[in-house]
């Protein structure tokens, strides 16, 4: 298991989804944006829908909190339709989301592109939030090591060592994702050491030991800060609750644990 717990600092992001265009988007930064700068100790990170991210940006440039792009395609150009490359993201996103349980289940993404995407944004300077997570029937039928450790190893391999601090793998329980149900925090770390464990054996402890692993999957206002006691998980993916000010709730309980650990 990878040591280093302490090093690690949190990292909370809210993937808007399909919401919130530019100046949807701009108006609800505008409102939250002086209480998310004033938290301490946390990698706070918004992603909204593409057309919005430039709006976005020129509100977040001069602040301590960073944009994050919910997709992207691995190629730098070319003729792919409705896709957003790499360079188009370079200045104006910190991080890019890839491989989201939508993306796999609607959109039919793989863990080989998914791969190919992940070693894309190294190269292009994006530092990844790559999600892995198992569906209800998997769990059901106690597959989810077997499905977690599929998706780790296909997602994340033969990435470049030395910049495995970038990293950031998001469990994201399929049958947690807007449907209320949440995991339990137990459930949660415990399939978190899973991948750790994977991260280790793939590439070795002392290369890992900075890579950091959120919880993500109905995270609330109300059960943030239990998610946020334990050493094992290094912050949140907030989908519906980043719509929101409880957002700003959310990032302020992963800060105050790693304060209080």
């Amino acid at each position: 298991m990878s040591g280093m717990v302490g090093a690690r600092r949190p990292i909370v992001a809210g993937n808007w989804k399909m919401n919130y265009g530019p100046t949807e988007a701009h108006d609800f930064l505008a409102r939250i944006l002086p209480d998310l700068e004033a938290i301490a100790g946390v990698d706070r990170v918004v992603c909204p829908p593409s057309i919005s991210i430039a709006a976005a940006h020129a509100l977040t440039s001069a602040s301590g909190v960073m944009l994050g792009a919910q997709n992207m395609y691995d190629a730098e150009k070319g003729a792919f339709t409705g896709e957003i490359s790499p360079l188009m993201l370079r200045g104006l996103c910190d991080y890019v989301i890839l491989g989201h349980s939508e993306r796999r289940a609607l959109f039919g993404e793989t863990d080989e592109l998914v791969n190919r995407k992940a070693l894309s944004a190294f190269a292009h300077g994006l530092r990844p939030i790559v999600c892995v997570g198992e569906r209800l029937e998997d769990r059901d039928a106690n597959l989810t090591e077997r499905v977690i450790t599929a998706q780790v190893r296909g997602s994340l391999a033969n990435l470049p060592a030395d910049r495995l601090n970038e990293l950031v793998v998001a469990y994201e329980p399929i049958w947690a994702i807007g449907t209320g149900r949440a995991a339990t925090t137990q459930d949660a770390r415990d399939v978190i050491a899973i991948i750790r464990a994977l991260l280790d054996e793939l590439y070795g402890e002392a290369a890992t030991a900075g890579v950091r692993v959120q919880y993500g999957g109905s995270v609330t206002a109300a059960n943030a800060a239990e998610l946020a006691a334990g050493p094992l998980i290094d912050g949140a993916l907030v989908g519906g609750a980043s719509l929101t000010a409880d957002f700003v709730t959310i990032t302020r309980a992963f800060a105050e644990a790693k304060q209080a650990r």
